[in-house]
């Protein structure tokens, strides 16, 4: 199945990149996903993968590149950060309208100003609205898989959406874990080469891309056909991680993942790396005697609305920890959480916890304690305030 090695989540999502044969590979260098890039320069310059690498004045020309490279039906990959990210924005909407399934790497990091190196999910969840699928992956071997999973996903004719793979910087992107790599002959079965059926630009293939459309055209049928496309994405993404278990032994429960529910009354749901926090806090509540549950939430967009409620439908609190917050609203996930459950006939309690923003560290100690505080307002019924920001100095 291939070797083991010590790498950051950078370096594992670069081998990532490297097992899934990827043909262009557009650069512009922004902290902390610098060394996802410099990696793969690595490879490329070793000879290690046969790629076109592409240095370019910024982050709206990487994605620009890409865009060019999937339309001539080569393998694209990039990735970015931050501010990268939202200067990549207008572009972000080319990709997924014109219906090309790259795949980018966001390291998450906070966005400024003030600005710092340090994660949280405001810059990849503010884009959600691009037409881009996004998983969150919890730690580095995870990244390592995912790379070659949204390829599979981006490149099935049910889907044809660009695909971001989020892991948060510094926690993730800095941090060395033992990663399972993948073997080549057995990734080139899974993820057979690129061969478009929908596009593809060749000189003796006239073709216009990226019309302008006027009056009553078909504006509203391209939306509708990418609304297909993610609305197809809920199957494909559980059936690709269902066929890598099977392939390489080990997967992730595609949309989302569903730990100690059965008779779960209280829930911790959260994305990426705090679902490691989560997992041990919920198996000490268990040996507390308090029925905990952990949703790991997979995939933002698709939002998985259907699963979700599957899985809540029992319980009497659930609580969202997230690092983000929509100024004004709460936390992003959490107003996808409550829409989500607001069909439900018998909604449990709904806390948002705002935690960790800019990478403000949050400890097993201090998760302990939301959740007890949470099962404990919801046993005396005296909940008041549903949004919260955490360790905010001189905030009671």
């Amino acid at each position: 199945m291939g070797k083991r090695m010590m790498l950051t989540g950078n370096y594992a999502c670069a081998y990532g990149v490297k097992l899934a044969r990827a043909e262009v590979v557009p650069v512009y260098p922004i902290t902390p996903q610098t060394h996802v890039m410099e990696k793969l320069v690595e490879f490329v310059s070793k000879g290690e993968l046969d790629a076109e690498f592409v240095p370019v004045e910024s982050e709206h020309s990487a994605m620009a590149v890409a865009i060019a490279a999937e339309a001539t039906g080569a393998r694209a990959f990039t990735a970015t950060s931050a501010q990268g990210l939202v200067y990549m924005h207008e572009n972000l909407f080319v990709a997924s309208g014109m219906r090309l399934p790259i795949v980018m790497a966001i390291v998450n990091r906070a966005l400024g100003a003030p600005n710092t190196i340090f994660p949280d999910w405001s810059d990849a969840l503010d884009q959600r609205d691009t037409g881009w699928i996004q998983i969150f992956v919890e730690n580095a071997q995870e990244a390592h898989d995912m790379i070659v999973q949204a390829y599979r996903i981006a490149e099935d004719e049910r889907v044809y959406l660009p695909v971001a793979v989020c892991f948060e910087g510094i926690i993730i992107s800095h941090c060395m874990e033992p990663v399972a790599l993948m073997d080549q002959t057995i990734v080139d079965k899974f993820l057979p080469p690129y061969e478009p059926k929908h596009i593809r630009l060749h000189p003796d293939r006239v073709m216009s891309m990226g019309l302008v459309l006027m009056d009553d055209a078909y504006y509203m049928e391209y939306r509708y056909q990418q609304q297909e496309g993610m609305d197809n994405a809920l199957k494909v993404i559980p059936e690709v991680d269902d066929d890598f278990g099977r392939t390489f032994g080990r997967k992730y429960g595609g949309l989302l993942q569903a730990e100690d529910m059965e008779d779960a009354e209280l829930v911790l749901l959260t994305l990426g790396s705090l679902a490691s926090t989560c997992r041990l806090v919920v198996k000490t509540l268990r040996k507390e005697g308090i029925k905990a549950g952990l949703v790991k939430l997979r995939t933002f967009r698709p939002f998985p609305n259907e699963e979700l409620r599957s899985v809540l439908k029992n319980a009497k609190c659930v609580v969202v920890l997230e690092r983000d917050v929509s100024i004004g609203a709460g936390g992003i996930v959490y107003l996808e959480v409550s829409n989500c459950l607001y069909m439900l006939k018998k909604r449990p309690l709904i806390i948002n916890y705002i935690i960790g923003l800019g990478g403000r560290e949050i400890t097993l100690e201090d998760v302990m304690g939301i959740a007890r505080d949470a099962y404990k307002e919801r046993e005396q019924g005296t909940c008041v305030r549903p949004i919260r920001w955490f360790k905010v100095r001189g905030l009671i």
